[in-house]
Order: structure tokens, then sequence, then C-alpha cells
């Protein structure tokens, strides 16, 4: 296998993410009126955002491995080398979509005026410190 279809699968499935971060909002946000509570900063904590778990690294490793895998042997062994290298393949690909799709994330836990707790996990993209008052 050529090391420029790795790069390229790899692309793809980067392409796939979305982003979690608290400054980005989805097209279906817009124009809709948004709840404001405001309150203080109890603790932040670096947390991690699982990766994405589509079909799309399943299936781009299966069929990768399955290639891979009926270039070896000859009849009935090339036959085994597809089936054997297609499971192997959607396994890592599957494996490989998750990893590179996995966040940097922040758990960020406020007190709101009106005395409830909550936390609120975002990509770490933005600076938040302890004992300070945001509008949420």
């Amino acid at each position: 296998m050529k090391v420029s279809t790795l790069i390229f699968i790899a692309a793809i499935l980067a392409a796939c993410t979305s982003s979690n971060s608290g400054s980005i909002y989805s097209r279906d946000d817009a124009r809709k009126v948004q709840i404001v509570k405001t309150g203080v900063v109890e603790s932040v904590r670096a947390v991690k955002l699982e990766g994405t778990k589509s079909p799309v690294g399943t299936v781009a490793g299966g069929v990768v491995g399955g290639v891979a895998g009926g270039s070896i042997g000859h009849g009935r062994g090339s036959a085994i080398g597809v089936v054997v290298g297609a499971v192997v393949g959607s396994i890592a690909g599957s494996a490989i979509e998750e990893g590179v799709t996995r966040k940097d994330a922040l758990e960020i836990t406020v007190k709101l005026d009106s005395g409830t707790m909550i936390a609120i996990v975002q990509e770490s993209d933005a600076q938040f410190h302890l004992g300070e008052k945001y509008a949420l």
C-alpha cells in the first residue's frame, strides 16, 4: 500500500470531524434566542472528548485491508488474505478514525447565581479562571 493512500484516508477522516468549541455554533443555532446565565467558575479540569466512531474508518480500513490482503498468495490463499485483510483493516480503520478525531477538552464547573452547580465540557480553546464570573 502506498503512503499517499494512507495520507488520503487520514485526510478524509479529519474532514469528517466537527467542532465542540464554545465559540463555534451550528447553522441551526443562528437566529435563535439564547438563554444566558451568569455564574462563578468553581473548577476547571482537562478531559478528552472521544473520537468519532462512524462507519467511514471501518469501511475505508476494510477496503484497504482487503486489497492489501488480496495481494498475498494465489488462488485460495489470496481469497483468505482478502477476508483476513478486510477484518484486520476494518478494526484498524475504526481505531485510527477514533484516534485522529479525539480532542483535548475542558470540564468547567460553574456555580450559577441561582446557587445551582453545572458542568460544561467543551474543546479547550478558551481560558477560564477560578473565581471569575462568566455569562454562559
